[in-house]
């Protein structure tokens, strides 16, 4: 199964340090990556790219980050991501328009969601994703 790679698993493969807590989640996306499962959409890439001071480390990661085509994300997504949104809020559960969006791509396409962010955890409660957790 190809997987949906969120912004909190590629800020700790390519943005952080390593620490012993981060090694589990840096293994498991460069397994991810040799295996050809990693998907991506231009929500994550910005988020990746937002926010990086220097010019020379912006081209590098926009370079690395080329090697993953996003792959398209439609109005119905959108409209999908929307109806998400409000499901969760219905039951208290809050998160981001982006995260909805990831939740509602992963399951158009038969996805699973790799993240660190537990709210993921929080929507399977509701939504009918697939969480990836090998690095868990």
């Amino acid at each position: 199964m190809k997987v949906l790679v969120d912004t909190s698993v590629w800020s700790v493969a390519l943005r952080r340090r390593s620490s012993a807590g981060t090694v589990p989640v840096t293994s498991a996306l460069a397994s991810l990556v040799e295996d050809g499962r990693v998907v991506m959409i231009g929500p994550i890439r910005q988020e990746l790219l937002s926010g990086i001071k220097e010019r020379a480390q912006f081209d590098r990661l926009r370079e690395h980050l080329r090697a993953f085509p996003d792959m398209p994300v439609t109005t119905a997504d959108y409209e999908e991501s929307a109806a998400f949104f409000n499901q969760c809020r219905n039951r208290g559960i809050q998160g981001s328009n982006t995260d909805f969006l990831i939740c509602a791509v992963a399951v158009r396409n038969g996805l699973s969601i790799f993240s660190t962010d537990g709210d993921f955890a929080n929507f399977a409660d509701v939504l009918p994703i697939s969480l990836h957790f090998d690095a868990a």
